[in-house]
């Protein structure tokens, strides 16, 4: 596996053909109770995002841009510069089909593989993995900029983030959560991948407003599992909703999981599967990219998945905001900061 694949394919090859028994066994202590820091629908059934957006090739790693009209992601489909390259499908509004993708250009793919890229909240960052030439080695983390929010096709040569982030190890598939006021707070969550297939974790680290390190990363500790595979974050922009995917046992042999917390100041609850009808006995349901509002989850299922045009295709979910959760503090807005 090479490239983008240590996520993609082994994603993909996991849910074809590797029974769970195979895995090692999970701890006896049962999975805690969720709380999650607002009240929601629960999501609806997922709807494939149609032969305009996926093709008969592997289509995963999506972002939705902040204002949702734009649709990243990464494919193998012909006429990239690379084995996997980003492309991105436009639409007019929210409720306006998706148009045909097109190839972001020569600054962000190279002719190695590029893809899971990651916004900032201001739209004028692109982080994403590559393994160009210019890395620490493996996969790295990349952080290309834009002046226009509106073009697509207007970021500039993307820079790695170091040594700070990235390691001789794979480090890739970033999210970047914004902090609140003046002075930083920025924090990037990313997945690293050891040599051995069971090291791969969620890490997080303290970054400027422009990605750049403040620190070294470490390891997200009530998120990962020491006997499966988490990979993946994705997370909602108040900083209280994380999903990844995992390979410890849920509905299927790869699932969507999720932890919240009432603030951004808490630790992560004990992460749950989403359960259906995101995930499935037998789609390999991996890669989330949730919306900042958390209203819309795009996601990858493979082949066994009903209605599915290629190899890995692109799925969407969405849910209703209805409420605040009155087990949270009553001193926290829904976007974590404290009341004055």
């Amino acid at each position: 596996m090479k490239g983008l694949i240590p996520l993609a394919a082994f994603a993909l090859l996991l849910a074809c053909g590797t029974e769970s028994s195979q895995l090692p066994s999970a701890p006896s202590a049962s999975v805690t109770a969720h709380r999650s820091s607002a009240q929601w629908s629960e999501w609806s059934e997922p709807v494939n995002l149609g032969p305009v957006v996926n093709s008969p090739f592997r289509e995963t790693g999506a972002e939705l841009s902040p204002d949702e009209l734009s649709l990243y992601f990464n494919s193998d489909r012909p006429g990239g510069l690379g084995e996997d390259d980003i492309w991105v499908s436009r639409r007019a509004c929210r409720d306006c089909p998706w148009e045909a993708p097109v190839n972001v250009g020569p600054n962000i793919n190279s002719p190695q593989n590029d893809g899971v890229p990651a916004f900032s909240p201001d739209g004028h960052l692109l982080f994403f993995t590559s393994r160009r030439a210019g890395g620490q080695g493996g996969e790295d983390i990349w952080v290309s900029r834009r002046t226009h929010t509106d073009d697509d096709l207007g970021w500039e040569p993307p820079v790695n983030l170091g040594p700070g982030i990235n390691t001789p190890s794979n480090d890739l598939s970033p999210a970047f959560l914004p902090g609140r006021g003046e002075g930083g707070g920025h924090t990037l969550y990313f997945v690293r991948w050891a040599t051995a297939l069971a090291e791969l974790d969620i890490y997080q680290a303290s970054v400027t407003r422009d990605g750049e390190p403040l620190g070294p990363a470490v390891p997200v500790t009530e998120l990962n599992h020491p006997s499966f595979l988490d990979g993946d974050p994705t997370i909602r922009g108040d900083g209280r909703e994380l999903m990844f995917w995992s390979t410890r046992p849920g509905v299927g042999d790869l699932d969507i999981w999720v932890a919240t917390r009432c603030s951004v100041r808490d630790p992560w609850s004990t992460p749950r599967t989403l359960g259906p009808p995101v995930n499935t006995s037998f789609g390999g349901e991996s890669v989330p990219a949730l919306s900042r509002d958390g209203r819309t989850l795009v996601f990858s299922g493979n082949m066994l998945r009903g209605g599915s045009l290629g190899r890995m295709d692109l799925w969407m979910s969405t849910r209703t905001h209805v409420g605040d959760d009155h087990e949270c503090h009553d001193d926290q807005d829904d976007d974590g900061d404290q009341r004055r």
